[in-house]
């Protein structure tokens, strides 16, 4: 003899919470036009229908992920920064050739008329004559230590920038990896739901069946009806949404447009952490290139700082020509010239006090974001452990429940098709696996982000990347 499942155990079911497990089944918080999820569309859209594997989405991603394009090309313009400090220390040389027609009037230089011996007078208006002049000229700064400082800053500004790339690539990997899974939860729920649908549709099949016996009421028809209907809908919405997903990762890694692909279900298995909390805070603050890049641009503030006091300071620079000048190429004569100049700063009108009050507040600014970082990455690893100790539990837990709803359907239909209870028991049955299925999927697919947070926080989202490229997948 079946026994009904008890509807205090139903209710209980369906009142429990709609287990999302939001903080671990959305991507970073990061806005719609963050280029971390943008991308590059590359290549031309084939007819067939490609198959997308985890792996492959985090390699297309680092190749066309616009957060990752815009990072190297700002290495590029910090490196042309450093360039253009650094030129103001290296020798300046620079060539001329020039060949010139003129007539000069030397009265309007102050010289009066006078004679000259031989009783002739000497002319105001000399000329025209050519005057040739090839020359090379050599500025070379020998001591500025405002300057030297400078360069130091963009040295240390290009380091930054390197590291801002090893950060933006370790975040891509993430962000990628998230929205891939995001988009496979999306399609279980698709699933889901159309084998909800399907139930539905044999249960209202049935109700008609035993109302034309005369086993049930009409009510019961109607009401399978309206399930049916419901389940219909949310078909078509998890569909929707798991079309959307698609759309956002096909953008993120740089798809062609209008290109078809699949999703593989078959995910490359991730190893539980093998380390400690303290130890993965090490780990982190060692790894974590975004925060590497954040020393390194409070570094370049304290170079920007000592280079406003050197301003202030004397500088030495060094200029000179070398060349051949005459009437004529032929009959030019080599001349040069080489002089020294000690510029001695006495008084900017309270420039150097102004520039230096700008580089402390910087200073500051830059220590601050500093601080923020390593406080930042240290909530992140410790809510990394504790999402992925909630999300083992959880999916423990949510893979019994849907075990026992399935059950519980399963007797509902049987008592409803022997005429024992009404279709109102089927209904919940089937709300009790909807709820149950949902927090599977999202405990199953939590579990694997919250492994992946933790790489990330730690640091080491890429570095799990190029050994799962060496592997088989």
């Amino acid at each position: 003899m079946r026994v009904a499942a008890p509807l205090s155990l139903v209710v209980l079911i369906l009142a429990a919470p709609h287990v999302r497990l939001e903080a671990q089944m959305r991507a970073p918080q990061l806005p719609s036009t963050s280029p971390f999820l943008g991308g590059v569309p590359s290549g031309t859209a084939t007819p067939d229908t490609i198959t997308i594997t985890l792996v492959d989405a985090m390699r297309r991603a680092l190749e066309r992920n616009l957060a990752v394009l815009n990072a190297e090309n700002q290495l590029g313009h910090a490196q042309g920064a450093r360039w253009k400090a650094l030129s103001d220390l290296l020798p300046n040389v620079n060539g001329r050739v020039g060949d010139t027609r003129q007539q000069i009037n030397l009265q309007a230089f102050g010289f009066g008329t006078f004679d000259v011996p031989g009783g002739s007078a000497f002319p105001n208006i000399v000329g025209p004559f050519n005057v040739f002049d090839a020359r090379v000229y050599l500025s070379q700064s020998v001591l500025d230590f405002g300057t030297l400082n400078d360069v130091r800053a963009e040295a240390h500004n290009v380091e930054a920038a390197r590291q801002t790339i090893r950060g933006a690539r370790d975040l891509v990997v993430f962000v990628t990896g998230t929205v891939y899974l995001q988009a496979l939860a999306a399609s279980a729920r698709a699933d889901a739901a159309r084998v909800q649908q399907a139930t539905a549709e044999t249960l209202h099949r049935q109700a008609l069946d035993l109302k034309q016996s005369g086993i049930i009421a009409g009510i019961d028809v109607l009401r399978a009806e309206v399930e049916l209907n419901a389940e219909t809908q949310r078909s078509t919405s998890a569909t929707n949404e798991f079309e959307k997903a698609k759309l956002q990762l096909a953008r993120l890694i740089g798809l062609p447009l209008g290109q078809k692909f699949a999703l593989d279900p078959m995910l490359p298995v991730l190893a539980g952490p093998e380390m400690s909390f303290d130890e993965a805070i090490a780990h982190a603050y060692q790894s974590r290139a975004d925060y590497q890049a954040s020393l390194e641009r409070v570094r370049a503030a304290e170079a920007s700082r000592r280079a406003v006091v050197g301003a202030a300071l004397p500088s030495l620079h060094v200029n000179a020509d070398y060349g051949d000048i005459g009437l004529t190429p032929s009959g030019a004569k080599a001349t040069f010239t080489v002089a020294g100049a000690v510029n001695v700063p006495i008084f900017q009108g309270g420039r150097t006090r102004g520039k230096l009050a700008e580089a402390d507040a910087d200073l500051r600014n830059r220590q601050n974001e500093a601080d923020d970082m390593k406080a930042s990455i240290y909530y992140e690893v410790q809510s990394a452990f504790l999402d992925l100790q909630a999300t083992s539990q959880q999916l423990q837990v949510a893979t019994k429940a849907r075990d026992l709803a399935e059950q519980q359907l399963a007797q509902s239909r049987d008592r409803f098709a022997a005429g024992v209870a009404s279709n109102i028991e089927v209904v919940q049955a089937q709300q009790a696996v909807a709820v149950a299925t949902e927090q599977h999927i999202s405990a199953l697919y939590g579990y694997d982000l919250a492994k992946g947070a933790l790489l990330r926080g730690v640091g080491s989202a890429e570095d799990t990347l190029q050994h799962l490229l060496g592997g088989s997948r």
